[in-house]
C-alpha cells in the first residue's frame, strides 16, 4: 500500500497497473477434465486467495479468511485515509454479503448502520477501490424503457462472502439463502476476469421486470447476454427473454452449475462457467479475432 502511494507521487505517467485477482476457474481447471467439478466447487466455497483455497481442510480455510478480514479492517483500511470504525465497516461488509448481488440502497444501509447515506457511499467507494467489492453498473441507453439506475454490489471473492456469513463448507452453503447470489457473483467475477480488457460489463433491468444478469459489450464481437443460474436443468425466465428482445444481443448464454454445453433455443446456449471463461479468454489471446 505504501508503494501504491509512492508510485502515484513519483512515477506519474511512467507506470502501468496490472490487477492480479485471486485464483479463477481457468487456473484451477488446468489439466483437469471438463467433467471434474471438485476444484471448481472448492474454489467457489473457499474463494481464490491461495492460502484459503489450498488449506488442508475447510476449517483451516475459514479460519484464514476470518483472519484476513480482521487484519484488513483493523490494520490495512485505516492506512487509506481518515479513521474508519472497523466495527461499522465490518457490519457493512456483512450486510453486503447477506444481500450479494442486490441493488445498492445507500439509505437503507445507512439506517441500519446509524450513519448517513453519503457515509455509506464513501465506505462502499473504499471497498470498491480496495478491489474487495464489485460495483456492477446498469446498462444505459435510449431504449424507450424505464431502466433501473442503481448499481448492483458483489463481494468479489466468494470465499470472503462465505466467511462473513459463517459458511464453512459446501453443505452449509447449499442450505443458506445466499446460495443464488453467491453463485451469480462467483460466475460474474470469473467471466469478467477472462474477458478481453476492453470488454465492458454491466447488467440490464427494467422497471417492468426484464433483466439480464451480465451484459458484456466486446469490441469486435458485439454484445453477449448472460443469465446465471445454479441448477443443472435451469431455464431462463420470461424477464431474460424480454430483455433480449430489447437489446438484441449478438450471443445469449445460460451459465449453469453443470459441465455440459447444449442449445436451449435457436439463439441460446446452456454452458458451464469454465467453458464460457475459456471462450472469453480465447478472445483475449487472439487479440479479439476468434476463429470458431
Amino acid at each position: 500500500m505504501d508503494l501504491l502511494r509512492q508510485s502515484g507521487e513519483s512515477l506519474a505517467g511512467r507506470i502501468a497497473y496490472v490487477e492480479m485477482g485471486p485464483l479463477d476457474v481457468l487456473e484451477v481447471a488446468q489439466n483437469q477434465p471438463d467433467q471434474n467439478t471438485g476444484d471448481q466447487d472448492r474454489l467457489w466455497v473457499r474463494g481464490g486467495f491461495p492460502e484459503s483455497f489450498l488449506a488442508e481442510d475447510n476449517a483451516g480455510s475459514l479460519a484464514w479468511r476470518r483472519d484476513f478480514i480482521r487484519t484488513y479492517l483493523e490494520r490495512d483500511v485505516p492506512q487509506f485515509g481518515p479513521r474508519i470504525p472497523a466495527e461499522t465497516l465490518s457490519r457493512l461488509w456483512t450486510m453486503l454479503a447477506h444481500s450479494q448481488g442486490s441493488l445498492l440502497n445507500a439509505s437503507r444501509l445507512a439506517t441500519s448502520l446509524s450513519v448517513s447515506a453519503p457515509t455509506v457511499s464513501r465506505y462502499v467507494d473504499l471497498l470498491v477501490d480496495l478491489l474487495l467489492v464489485r460495483r456492477l453498473s446498469p446498462l444505459h441507453g435510449n431504449l424507450g424503457k424505464r431502466l433501473v439506475k442503481s448499481p448492483k454490489l458483489y463481494i468479489r471473492d466468494s470465499g470472503l462472502t462465505h466467511a462473513l456469513l459463517g459458511i464453512g463448507d459446501h453443505n452449509s452453503l447449499f442450505g443458506h439463502p445466499v446460495l443464488g447470489g453467491s453463485w451469480e457473483g462467483f460466475v460474474i467475477e470469473n467471466l469478467v476476469a477472462a474477458a478481453p480488457d476492453d470488454a465492458r460489463a454491466s447488467f440490464y433491468r427494467t422497471a417492468a421486470g426484464a433483466e439480464i444478469d451480465l451484459v458484456l459489450d466486446i469490441p469486435g464481437h458485439g454484445r453477449w447476454a448472460i443469465e446465471i443460474k445454479r441448477g443443472l436443468t435451469a431455464r431462463p425466465g420470461r424477464g431474460f427473454h424480454s430483455a433480449c428482445e430489447d437489446l438484441q444481443p449478438t450471443r445469449c448464454f445460460l451459465v449453469t452449475g453443470g459441465q455440459d454445453r447444449y442449445p436451449l433455443a435457436p439463439a441460446l446456449e446452456a454452458i458451464s462457467v469454465v467453458r464460457l471463461a475459456k471462450e472469453l479468454a480465447a478472445l483475449s489471446a487472439s487479440g479479439g479475432n476468434l476463429t470458431k
